[in-house]
């Protein structure tokens, strides 16, 4: 069974066992990691091929080390100009083992990389809603302490100042509004 997998950017055909370099992980040495981009699986004559990525799939490995690749020279010349350049590259790699290979079950992972997003979601929601609250925010304020003003951010007392008729606020900074505001 082998199955193809994209790991730091990158495609791999991969085994049980197998040992691969890939681009370094922030992953510890001695730790395990799952790649749940699985393109393609073949078992035997079975072949299950991705649109683009095959759900459920799981690639298991351990991180074995933490490494460097051989040195690579960048050299550049443009004749009859003098000039050149030598740079050399150490690429930083990472040692993995392949440990298993799930065709189907890998569903918590994408999970969390869909978390992120609708965090996204959450923090556009409330800037879209800023108008209805900034209207039950100056009842409130008026009453808390001027710690409280300290901290808000810059908008959001521009707000404030525009909901008490307070004059000239754009080019005051937080010190002035929160002084306006007092």
């Amino acid at each position: 069974m082998y199955a193809i997998v994209e790991i730091a950017g990158q495609q791999f055909k991969v085994e049980k066992d197998q040992k691969v370099f890939v681009h370094r992980l922030k992953t510890e040495e001695g730790k395990k990691v799952s790649f749940d981009n699985v393109l393609l699986l073949s078992d035997g004559d079975k072949v299950t091929v991705g649109a683009p990525a095959i759900g459920g799939a799981q690639v298991s490995a351990k991180v074995l080390k933490h490494l460097k690749g051989d040195k690579v020279i960048v050299f550049k010349k443009k004749r009859r100009k003098g000039y050149r350049v030598k740079n050399g590259h150490r690429q930083s790699l990472t040692e993995i083992q392949i440990e298993g290979i799930v065709a189907s079950g890998a569903k918590p992972a994408k999970a969390e990389k869909a978390a992120p997003v609708k965090k996204e979601v959450k923090k556009a929601e409330p800037k879209a809603k800023a108008a209805p609250k900034a209207a039950a925010k100056p009842a409130a304020k008026k009453v808390e302490a001027t710690q409280d003003l300290s901290k808000m951010t810059v908008a959001e007392l521009k707000e404030m100042a525009k909901a008490k008729g307070v004059t000239g606020i754009s080019g005051m900074k937080k010190a002035d509004l929160i002084a306006a505001l007092s």
